[in-house]
């Protein structure tokens, strides 16, 4: 059994769709455990429905990551998704984990990424710069936001008369299609 770990700050959408693909399509991969920074975060709604457990913890656990490497450990993990998930991972998760954390950013990286750079600001920015495309990148995580090495991108077009809504909608479609099949591939191949 290969486990992920999904970690999330918001509604749990991405999260959601990653547990419901592997819980229909894969029975050697699951999501074994969901951890959030928001002890209100939809996700834990969400991760609960779909018989998962979830965790919360505080900023400053994250930061000095002994809660989260032991729950990581509990939980036998060989990859952390970041889905939705807002902090940046501290540098003692990211070696105990190298090249086992990936997330998934709703722009063709590098353009649109970086702190602050996430959800519809992104969705906002790409339209105010009158884009003509955007899409989904997958990526590694390192010790910079948006900068690990890409592991896979698709595109989708942005029309002139597109609003933030139009584009938001037409990007959670490459999410939900292609980050489960990626994050398959990875622990296919690992």
């Amino acid at each position: 059994m290969r486990n992920i770990a999904v970690f999330a700050s918001g509604s749990g959408s991405n999260a959601e769709n990653v547990i419901s693909y592997f819980k229909s399509s894969n029975a050697m991969i699951r999501v074994a455990v969901v951890l959030s920074n928001k002890y209100d975060a939809g996700v834990h709604v969400r991760a609960e429905r779909l018989g998962v457990p979830s965790f919360t913890f505080t900023n400053v656990e994250f930061k000095e990551g002994s809660l989260i490497l032991r729950k990581l450990s509990e939980y036998e993990t060989h990859l952390i998704v970041l889905a939705g998930f807002l902090l940046k991972i501290p540098a003692v998760i990211i070696e105990a984990y190298p090249g086992k954390i990936i997330n998934i950013h709703p722009s063709l990286l590098p353009g649109f990424g970086g702190k602050g750079m996430y959800g519809d600001y992104v969705h906002q920015a790409v339209v105010a710069a009158k884009e003509t495309q955007t899409g989904i990148t997958v990526h590694y995580v390192d010790e910079h936001y948006d900068e690990g090495a890409v592991i896979f991108q698709e595109s989708c077009p942005v029309f002139p008369s597109d609003t933030a809504d139009d584009v938001a909608r037409r990007v959670h479609e490459l999410e939900y299609k292609n980050y489960p099949r990626i994050i398959e591939k990875l622990l296919s191949i690992s």
